[in-house]
């Protein structure tokens, strides 16, 4: 195998290194991101590279990789048929392209089914969530946070009136809605839930209040 890889010339080399890698990390990235992995560091490198905000995501981690697996193997394909250098570099450019649309707008269409059907955006005021892609402030950027409505966790399109942005990780609540369904978000903590003496205690008092009454 070591062979055969030193044998070849250096365009193949080139091509055979970006498509083994790019298959590896391009198999990991769609079994985590359709087994609900944790994808966590994926997302964080996807909401750094988002340069479109929310809705139509061209240029992300996922579509990266593949693009650099198809272009690695359309390259592999071009040169085993036999075809020029610039023909090869051409070819493989444009197939990793149309990988990329191909993943983007699935993965768009994916996120549409999620948030449509009956959702209520209005059920979402007050819910306390994450920022999932960074949200611009003044509301000069969209992004998308992930918050719970109606029982089920939704990544939804999101802006802010603070001054400052929202990036990916920032706690969150929902302090509006817009017309077409966009969240109105603002920073915030992540509620504390008393513990179970305080709720002891809580309970202990009530009681006294009725028996009294």
């Amino acid at each position: 195998m070591l062979d055969w890889f030193s044998n070849l010339e250096v365009l193949p080399k080139v091509y055979w290194l970006i498509a083994i890698i790019g298959s590896l990390i391009f198999s990991i990235v769609m079994i985590m991101a359709f087994t609900g992995g944790d994808a966590d560091g994926l997302d964080d490198i996807d909401s750094d590279l988002d340069t479109d905000g929310a809705g139509f995501q061209f240029i992300t981690f996922k579509n990266l990789v593949g693009f650099f697996t198809i272009f690695g193997w359309s390259g592999i394909a071009c040169i085993d048929v036999g075809l020029s250098t610039p023909i090869t570099i051409i070819i493989s450019i444009i197939s990793g392209l149309l990988m990329m649309v191909i993943m983007a707008t699935l993965f768009y269409f994916i996120s549409k089914l999620t948030d449509s059907g009956t959702l209520n955006y209005k059920n979402a005021i007050d819910a306390v969530g994450e920022v999932y892609l960074t949200i611009g402030g003044d509301r000069s950027k969209m992004g998308k946070v992930t918050v719970s409505v109606q029982g089920t966790m939704r990544e939804l399109d999101a802006l802010t009136d603070s001054l400052t942005e929202l990036k990916s990780g920032t706690i969150i609540k929902v302090v509006d809605v817009t017309s077409n369904g966009i969240l109105i978000v603002d920073q915030t903590r992540k509620p504390i839930e008393p513990s179970q003496s305080e709720k002891k205690q809580l309970q202990e008092g009530e009681n006294r209040l009725l028996d009294n009454n």
